[in-house]
Formats: C-alpha cells, structure tokens, sequence
C-alpha cells in the first residue's frame, strides 16, 4: 500500500488511542514506552488533528489514594523538537533574556504548605486533580517537611512547590536494574500503598506560588533562588540572551548529560518574569520544552576523508561514536567546501549530528570552542589522485578538471552500463576492458565484437576448443539490445554530476524535449526550470558542453537511437499515480505515459493533470489534494482509455 494512501481518519483515531493508552498506563507507574516514543506519536497526531481533544488532555490517575485539586495547574508545555521548531516559536516569543532549565524527566508532584508546614503532596493527575501521596512523599530525599533557611529561621510560607520526582542511576542500578528505565521506576515506587521504596527516590524542584501574602520572589531568576534558599533540590538555571545561545546551550547540554545522575529529556525555556495567567492555561504559551532527540547527538570530529567519485572530491567527516535511532554513526558527509567554510568546521570541533527520519546523517552545526579546546585546520586536495592535475575548489564541489583522467572517464562508463542497463555487462569485466584500452569512451562499448569478448571469459586452452563463448555472446548481444533509449536516460548516463534521469525529465516536462534544445539550452534558462539553480544549471551546461560531441556522435551515426517523445498523444499532461494497479505495474504505466509524451510526478501539485488511482472515493491526502486543486481523479480503466 502506498504511504500516501494511509487513510488520515483511521490513523488519527489509532494515535489518539494510543496517546490515552500510554498517558493512563504512565500516570499510574506503568509507562510501557520511552518520551521519545511517545512525543513522536504526539507530534504525528499534532500534525494531523491540531485540535484533537485529545492533545488537551493530561492523564488520569488510579483510584488508590485521595483525590486533592492542585494549588497551581499542571498542564502540558508545547514542545519544540527541534532547533528550527524552537526557532519558529522564538519568533513570536521575543525576550531580552531566555531563561533555561532542565526538563526533568520523572513524575511531577506538587507540595502544598501552610505557613511553612507540609501537609500533603499531589500527583499529577488530570492536570487538576491528583492522588495525595503525602505518606510516600514524606520519605523521599528533597522534601522538605518544614521550610527553614540556612539559619535554621523557619520560613513562613503558603502555597504550592513543583517539582519532578527522580530517581538517580545510582540507584536504579542497585535496587531496581529490573526496570525499563528510572523514570518508569520512579512513577511505580511513589504509588506504592505501602510506600515501600520512596526513600530511594528524590525530589527536584522547579517552580512555586504564593497564596498568602506578599510573594518571596519577583520573577523566575529569584524563585530558584528562593528554592535553594528554602533547602531544595534544583537543576541548574542558565540565563542566554537569544535563541541562538539557547540552542548553543541546548548542544552543550546534550553532551554532557550523559554523566548525569538523573535523566534530563530536554530543557524548559522561559521569560525572566512571572506569568500566572499564562502559568494557569491548561497548555501555556510563554514558555516551551526544548526537546532532546533520538535523531540528534553530540560528538568530536577527528578527521576528514575525501571520498571519491566521477570527477568530485566529498568531504567524508569521521568523529566519535554516536547513537542515533538506535543504531551507531561515526561518518556524515560534509557536502563540498562551502559547506565546511560556512560551519567553520575543524579537526576537533565539536559537532551536533542528525539523521531526522533520513537513511544518511549529516552535520547540522559547529559548537562554539571552549577554553583549552585543541583544534587545526582541515587540509584539503589539491591534485586529482589519478590523473595529478590540479584540484578546482569552485566552493559548490572539489573536482579533477581532466575529461580524460581515468577515473572519470571508468566512472562514466560505469555510470552508462548501469542506467541503460545492460545487465550482463559486469563491473569486473567493464575494468579490465578498460584497464586493456579496448573501452574508452560510451562509443567504444557499442563498437565491441563478440570475438573481442571471448578472451574475457575463456582461458588460451579453451578458446582452441570451442572458439565460441555463450559469456561473451550474452554481452554483445544486451550492448546490441540497448541501443535505443530515453532522452532522459541517455543525458543522465553522461554522468554529469547531481543529474539524475528524473532531473533531465523536469527539463523535458518543461519544454527542452528534444537533445538539440538540450544543448542550445542557456545556463538562466535552466536554472528558470523548478528544482534547478544557479549552481546546477551552470554545472549541467558545462557538462552538456563538455560530452557534446560524443553525444551527437552517437545520435547522428545511429549507433544510439533516441525514443521520440514530441507530440505524443499526451504531450504536455503530468500523470500521479497512487495505490495499485490492477493490470499492470506502476513502472509500466509511467512508461507508457512517457512514451506517449507525458509526465509523471510522485506528488499532487497545482499543475498536475490527473491523479490515477482505483480507490477514488478514498480520503487519502493525495485524493484529498487532488480535490482541492481540482485536479481529475481517475481510475486504472479511464487512464487507459487515453490511450
């Protein structure tokens, strides 16, 4: 089933089941699944269903204790998982300063006081109400029975205290190694009727509010203070001046949280002053938990490989050991040198890394160097490995400037047997004819004798015996099969660097249909087609320019015959299929659109013509797109009937 075609109904009404199934199962000490895992299913749900009632909710708590309502609300924060959402939301958040604190990531519990004397803490609950815990709480390290300041000068005090109830490393490791993980530990323990095992847990705090009197503290700097003051436990406050200082500080913390004691899934940004009001909605807006990610570390960058390809030198970086996605990274690419010049990137530095749902990682920024931090610079190529001419560094790409180096010109090679696949070509075999001079160019393939094969496959003993060679004759006889194939294919198996055949297909869709239009093409006038630039077009140009010969060389001896494609009988209409076929494969039948003149996208645009699907009545996003622009949506048989 296509990915697009998930129906978003069913998927919303399955993740907000699971959001209320993870929420209750957590709130009652039997958290079955990791925050990670859980904000992921809350951001996919975000991003459907903004308003889904369900993402107003907290939780609910068993019926085994007392049910008290809070001092202070404790909704939900709004959440940022990742620099650019923070970002976004900085944008519309603009303070003179950005105060930072851990986000805790344990079970909330609020204490209530009077006059300076406990008398009962509360869970979370539903966010207004929760279960009086007081007899575990009693017991936990970090609350404070009696509020007294370091002279023992007993504080006067009513109203509540927030905090997060942790449970260290330390201990889980020697009490409870048996459990998932600490905070899961934590939520069970605090809940016991028995209260067995809150001795082993202990209580940060993070957050106060006076109900009496005047307050102790006048905005968010002084209330830690005043905490700290009071005996309790606290995470540490970091003041930054932008946003830029709070991601900077975001990287800092996600390298050294590992040797914490407690875990931390986050930070909490907020303003310096105090906003009840904000403070009291169910999900307040002034202030934001800054996430930390399963797709994101932090490591140091030891060297930097130069990878190979074609005519390019890629800059490879190789730093420490990193977990990302459950799976171990040491290697990202650095793109080209004016992606290393603009990250400031050196051997030493310290990098973030990330692979946000993408197969291949890469260097998102550089952390600014700390005092005493050893870095040195980056050295670069400066003569091609091969061929020894020297290096063009034009800050896009690192490349041999030789046509006739060796290694470009195999990598071509390469490049037209596997795009026009001609499979019985070998990569083994395609080296040594090479390695012999007897392939030189794209037109020597095509000037190969069955004869000239046989050496290849038959040893001096064996070609005395049977003269012939089926090896040998399977390879002529798939070059002789390929040679008659798309424009598309044909320019991209030049091997004109980052031109793929669906890059030559948006040029085609566009009107350049034919290989003349092609080559008399200006780089503004390919940079004008949509998913090319100033830099792609100056390089597709350059390397039409430099194959231009061999490509009309081939075209007007007929050696290659290219498919026509001008007025078909769907010139001009682009084609989206979705779901399955029922007659035919999908590759088959953007071939024949293809043939016949068409296009195919792999999305619903505004200038998309059709929308093929068997299910036209589905309320897939696609179907839903398609509606929205106008587009037709059509079945299998009246798509073909174009025909």
């Amino acid at each position: 089933m296509d990915l697009f075609d998930i129906d978003e109904t069913a998927r919303i009404s399955e993740l907000a089941t699971l959001i209320k199934k993870y929420q209750d199962s957590y709130y009652n000490g039997e958290g079955e699944i990791s925050d990670a895992e859980f904000d992921k299913l809350w951001d996919e749900l975000k991003a459907l269903d903004p308003s889904n009632p369900v993402l107003q909710r907290v939780g609910a708590d068993s019926g085994n204790f007392a049910k008290i309502r809070h001092i202070m609300p404790m909704g939900s924060q709004e959440k940022a998982a990742n620099p650019q959402a923070f970002l976004a939301w900085a944008k519309t958040h603009a303070y003179d300063e950005y105060l930072v604190e851990y986000k805790l990531d344990g079970a909330s519990l609020e204490l209530q006081y009077s006059h300076g004397e406990l008398l009962r803490a509360v869970t979370r609950g539903d966010g207004t109400i929760g279960d009086d815990i007081t007899a575990n709480a009693r017991k936990m390290q970090g609350v404070k029975a009696a509020l007294y300041d370091s002279d023992n000068n007993k504080i006067d005090f009513t109203g509540a205290v927030r905090g997060e109830v942790i449970m260290t490393h330390t201990v889980h490791q020697k009490f409870y190694s048996d459990k998932a993980n600490c905070r899961n530990a934590a939520n069970g323990l605090m809940k016991r009727k028995d209260g067995s095992g809150s001795e082993n847990l202990c209580l940060m705090t993070y957050d106060a509010l006076a109900t009496e009197g005047t307050s102790p503290f006048k905005d968010e700097e002084e209330k830690i203070n005043w905490l700290q003051k009071c005996g309790f436990k606290t995470s540490p406050l970091k003041i930054c001046k932008n946003p830029d200082e709070v991601i900077e500080y975001r990287a800092e913390v996600m390298e050294i949280r590992k040797g914490l004691d407690y875990d931390i899934d986050g930070l909490v940004i907020k303003e310096r002053r105090i906003d009840l009001e904000d403070a009291s909605r169910a999900r307040p807006d002034r202030q934001i938990a800054f996430k930390f990610s399963l797709e994101e570390a932090v490591s140091t960058l030891r060297e930097v490989e130069w990878s190979e390809s074609g005519a390019t030198y890629t800059p490879v970086a190789i730093f420490d050991e990193v977990q990302l996605n459950g799976t171990t990274v040491q290697r990202a690419s650095l793109a080209n040198p004016d992606t290393m010049r603009s990250l400031g990137v050196k051997i030493g530095s310290r990098l973030v890394v990330v692979k946000r749902g993408e197969i291949i990682p890469k260097i998102e920024s550089v952390l600014n160097e700390e005092p005493g931090q050893v870095t040195s610079a980056i050295v670069f190529p400066k003569k091609c490995a091969v061929c020894g001419s020297e290096l063009v560094d034009e800050g896009s790409r690192l490349y041999c400037p030789n046509k006739n180096c060796d290694k470009r010109v195999l990598h071509q090679l390469q490049k037209w047997v596997g795009l026009v696949d001609i499979r019985d070509f070998g990569d083994t075999l395609l080296r040594e004819l090479f390695k012999n001079k007897e392939v030189a160019s794209i037109s020597d393939i095509y000037k190969l004798t069955a004869e000239q094969l046989v050496p290849y496959f038959l040893n001096e003993e064996s070609i005395e015996n049977q003269k012939n060679s089926l090896g040998a004759k399977k390879v002529f006889e798939s070059i002789q099969n390929h040679r008659r194939i798309s424009l598309a294919v044909f320019v991209a198996a030049f091997d004109i660097e980052g031109i793929g055949e669906t890059m030559v297909q948006k040029l085609i869709d566009a009107g350049f249909n034919s290989l003349e239009k092609l080559l008399a093409a200006s780089e503004e006038q390919i940079a004008s087609v949509y998913g090319f630039a100033e830099i792609t077009a100056k390089i597709f140009v350059e390397g039409l320019a430099e194959n231009k010969e061999e490509m009309l060389s081939l075209t007007q001896s007929g050696t290659i015959q290219l498919e026509e494609i001008a007025g078909g009988a769907l010139e001009g209409k682009s084609f989206c299929f979705t779901g399955e076929l029922k007659t035919m494969k999908r590759a088959d039948a953007e071939a024949m659109v293809k043939k016949a003149g068409g296009s195919c996208k792999s999305s619903v645009t505004k200038d998309l013509t059709y929308l093929v699907t068997n299910d036209t009545e589905s309320g897939s996003s696609k179907n839903q797109k398609a509606a929205k622009f106008g587009i037709p949506i059509i079945n299998e048989e009246e798509f073909l009937k174009l025909f």
